[in-house]
C-alpha cells in the first residue's frame, strides 16, 4: 500500500499526529469503563445482592472469573465497542476533509496510497491498543472478583486467549475499516459517524430482532451481514450470549471469514476511491 521510507515517514507522522489528539484517547477509556461496567460490576453487584439476571442468563459468577474472562473482554466489539472503533476510523480519515487539509498533506510528497496506508496502520495500531486495554481491564476485574469471591485463579489457555485477541481486534478493525470507507465516502467526519451508528446501533438490531423473524430472505441474510457473524465470532469464543449483538447464529470458521471479508473489502473501496477522485 506504501513503499519503504517514504511511508514510515508517513505512518510516524500519522501517528504523532494521532496521539495528540485527546478525542482518541477518549475512545478507548470509554470502551474499557463500559465493558468493565456491564461485564463484571452491574453483574457483580446483582449477584453479591442476590438477585437474578435475565431468563436464561450466563452471566453468573463463574463468567466473571478469570477462566472466563476472554469472552467478557470481546463480548461489547459486535456493538458498543464497534461503534467506538468506527468512530475512530472516521476521525483519522475524515479529519482531513473537515479541516481541508487533505491537499496540503498531499503536496508535501507522498502519494495517496502511501498516506491512505499510514492512516490505516494508525487505525490498526488504535484498534490494537483498544483490544488490548479490553483485554487487561477484564482480566483485572475477573481477579478482584475471584479474590472477592475466594475463587480459584485459572485462567484460560494462551491459545484461547491469543485466539480472543485475535477476533477482538479483528472485529473491531472490520468496524474501524467501515468508519475509514465511509469518511472516504461521504468526505467529512459528522455525517459519516451519525450513519455509522445509526447502522451498527439500530438498524441491524432492528434486522435482527423484527425483520429477520418476519421474512425468510431476511432471515438468511443476516448469514452474510457483518453485525451477526461479529455476534457468532465473539459467542463462539465464550462471549455470553445475552449480551446485545452476540449470537451464534454462524459457527465461528465462517464468523472469521465473513468478518474478514468485510474488514478488506472497507478498506480497498475507502482506498479506490481516495485514488480516483478529486480532492477539490
Amino acid at each position: 500500500m506504501f513503499d519503504d521510507l517514504q511511508g514510515v515517514r508517513s505512518v510516524r507522522a500519522e501517528l504523532g499526529k494521532a496521539v495528540r489528539r485527546p478525542a482518541l484517547w477518549l475512545l478507548p477509556a470509554v470502551g474499557v469503563t463500559l465493558s468493565v461496567t456491564f461485564a463484571y460490576l452491574i453483574p457483580y453487584a446483582g449477584y453479591a445482592g442476590g438477585t437474578e439476571g435475565p431468563p436464561n442468563s450466563d452471566r453468573g459468577l463463574a463468567a466473571m472469573l478469570p477462566a472466563e474472562f476472554v469472552g467478557s473482554a470481546i463480548a461489547g466489539t459486535p456493538v458498543f465497542v464497534g461503534a467506538l472503533a468506527l468512530i475512530l476510523g472516521v476521525l483519522v480519515v475524515g479529519g482531513e476533509y473537515q479541516t481541508e487539509t487533505w491537499k496540503t498533506l498531499l503536496s508535501q510528497g507522498p502519494g495517496r496510497r502511501t498516506v491512505y496506508g499510514a492512516k490505516v496502520v494508525t487505525v490498526a495500531a488504535g484498534v490494537l491498543a483498544l483490544t488490548l486495554a479490553l483485554f487487561a481491564a477484564a482480566a483485572l476485574a475477573s481477579v478482584v472478583v475471584a479474590a472477592l469471591q475466594g475463587q480459584p485463579m485459572m485462567w484460560p489457555p494462551l491459545s484461547e486467549i491469543a485466539a480472543g485477541l485475535g477476533a477482538g481486534w479483528l472485529i473491531t478493525m472490520m468496524w474501524a475499516a467501515s468508519g475509514i470507507m465511509l469518511a472516504v465516502v461521504l468526505r467529512g467526519v459528522a455525517l459519516p459517524i451519525g450513519l455509522g451508528l445509526v447502522w451498527l446501533l439500530a438498524v441491524q438490531n432492528l434486522i435482527s430482532a423484527i425483520a429477520a423473524p418476519l421474512v425468510d430472505w431476511i432471515a438468511d441474510l443476516q448469514h452474510a451481514l457483518p453485525g451477526p457473524n461479529a455476534g457468532s465470532l465473539v459467542a463462539s469464543l465464550g462471549a455470553a450470549t445475552t449480551t446485545p449483538g452476540v449470537t451464534a447464529l454462524v459457527d465461528g470458521g465462517q464468523a472469521t471469514l465473513v468478518t474478514a471479508g468485510y474488514l478488506v473489502v472497507f478498506l480497498a473501496v475507502g482506498g479506490w476511491l481516495l485514488s480516483s477522485r478529486d480532492m477539490g
